[in-house]
């Protein structure tokens, strides 16, 4: 009996043994869990699907959602890679960075943080429930309804919730646009613009992930990095459709060459670049031709400088936060119009351009303004801002 029970043990000890041998690779490291290489694989079908137009591919990776939402988007890449995947059971949440390229108006991928849920199906292959942006990630237009599209001469415009009518009263603002701001910064940009239409405010605050309430009020914005590389994706302009819908059609293209212009300089556009001279800089363009006086452009400037008010400084960054009084942010754009409107009227539009550049090539802020105005100008910040205030007196008397 003893002996039969060592044998017995013996068994046991080897089963676990085989067992063990199942569940640990060679050198006693545990074996590689594969849930995330399938799961690699299972979005690289779905973004093949996506570029190839494939419902049926891509049904087979998972929900449909989204997918009739990006129908009409010309897209040139599209791609995951899995950043992390978290799973429980039969179930995992996956944490994937999502690369981009709209066709013929980004030069590199648009990269953004994407959660996606998935389980496992009945034949133990991984299935994508749902996509949503991850947390901190801005939302991108499909994921707020089907997205229209309206190609213009040097435009691409996509909307949700808006008619064809109305994206290509958009697209020929911006047509208009794009070559004004060549005409005045030069050609050295990519001169094609992408307008994002959202259906409301709500909408256009998803796609910048910020509170609606931060954005109540501005007709349109631009993305993308300030001082990116040439290589840098194309930037959006992404309109408010309920503030921009009350404008007239003066100001509407007052507002689309502004935010072009934003497009064609941002490559000059770095930390050294005061806020004053970027927006005042594309007031300055966006104006150009439109046959307002400085009266009817800086309308509370003009009521600062009748009340004896003339600002003292050049405004500061901090000047132009969106969530601050409504009026001292239009008198901060309108001072810095004023400011880029005087170089032009006294040194010439080209010496504007240059000034802008020369600014932006500094590495920082400090000092980057006083070098300019001394090296394209030849004057120093103390007389330009006398200057400045002394313009604003003569232009709003």
């Amino acid at each position: 009996m003893a002996g039969r029970k060592r044998a017995s043990g013996t068994r046991v000890v080897i089963a676990l043994c085989l067992l063990l041998v199942s569940l640990v690779g060679c050198g006693g490291r545990p074996a590689a869990d594969t849930a995330k290489s399938e799961v690699q694989r299972v979005l690289d079908r779905r973004a093949a699907a996506i570029l190839d137009r494939d419902e049926a591919a891509y049904l087979r990776t998972g929900a449909k959602d989204r997918y009739g939402n990006l129908r009409a988007v010309p897209l040139a890449d599209w791609s995951y890679r899995l950043t992390s995947l978290r799973r429980t059971g039969d179930t995992a949440l996956a944490e994937a960075e999502l690369r981009y390229r709209v066709q013929g108006y980004d030069r590199a991928p648009v990269r953004v943080g994407r959660t996606l849920s998935l389980s496992l199906d009945l034949e133990g292959r991984w299935y994508v429930d749902a996509e949503r942006p991850a947390k901190g990630s801005a939302q991108q237009l499909w994921d707020q309804g089907e997205v229209r599209v309206v190609r213009g001469d040097d435009s691409l415009v996509l909307g949700v919730g808006q008619s064809d009518v109305a994206l290509r009263s958009y697209a020929e603002l911006a047509d208009h646009a794009v070559p004004a701001v060549s005409q005045a910064w030069g050609t050295d940009w990519p001169r094609r613009v992408v307008v994002l239409v959202p259906k409301s405010l709500t909408g256009m605050a998803g796609l910048l992930g910020a509170p609606a309430s931060s954005y109540r009020g501005i007709a349109a914005v631009t993305t993308g990095e300030t001082g990116a590389p040439a290589s840098a994706p194309a930037d959006r302009i992404i309109v408010n459709p309920d503030a921009y819908g009350v404008l007239g059609g003066t100001g509407k293209q007052v507002v689309l060459t502004h935010e072009t212009t934003h497009v064609a300089t941002r490559a000059h556009t770095g930390a050294a670049t005061p806020l004053w001279l970027s927006e005042g800089y594309a007031d300055w363009i966006g104006y150009l031709g439109s046959g307002r006086s400085p009266s009817q452009a800086a309308p509370e400037l003009y009521r600062a400088v009748a009340e004896g008010r003339v600002p003292e400084e050049l405004p500061a960054d901090a000047d132009f936060g969106f969530t601050g009084d409504g009026g001292d942010l239009a008198r901060a754009y309108e001072s810095g119009w004023m400011a880029c409107r005087m170089i032009a009227d006294r040194w010439g539009e080209v010496r504007l351009a240059e000034f802008y550049r020369a600014v932006g090539a500094h590495g920082r802020r400090a000092g980057a303004v006083e070098g300019a105005l001394s090296e394209v100008l030849g004057t120093s910040l103390e007389e330009f801002t006398g200057e400045w205030r002394g313009y604003l007196r003569a232009q709003l008397a």
